[in-house]
């Protein structure tokens, strides 16, 4: 098959879910927030919209990210990195540092500081 026209049908794909997944939005959308929140009821070019929009707030505008942790990806460079400083502590530092960390984010709010 010619490189054209696969480049089309992977464009007529695309397009096709894009509408698809707008249009289980707007059904989504128009069934559940209604009844439940007392929200507005979306048209189908808003549900588009509000899909476009999910999109670029959570996956961004760009192309593919490599975010599961193989070469070069920022989670393996910052697993790296910690295990890296982990490795370099003795273990009275590091019991320290577990302490430290500890009460900072597991120990549940003093009532007077609310």
């Amino acid at each position: 098959m010619k490189k054209g026209a696969m480049f089309m049908k992977c464009i007529i794909a695309i397009t096709v879910a894009f509408l698809f997944f707008g249009w289980i939005t707007y059904l989504l959308w128009n069934w559940l927030v209604p009844a439940l929140f007392a929200g507005p009821v979306l048209s189908y070019w808003q549900a588009l919209g509000l899909l476009l929009l999910t999109k670029i707030l959570f996956f961004g505008i760009g192309g593919r990210r490599n975010w599961s942790g193989g070469p070069g990806s920022p989670q393996r460079y910052w697993k790296h990195r910690f295990y890296e400083k982990m490795s370099s502590l003795t273990p009275e530092e590091r019991e320290a540092l577990k302490k430290k960390m500890r009460e900072k984010w597991c120990s549940p709010p003093d009532k007077g500081q609310e």
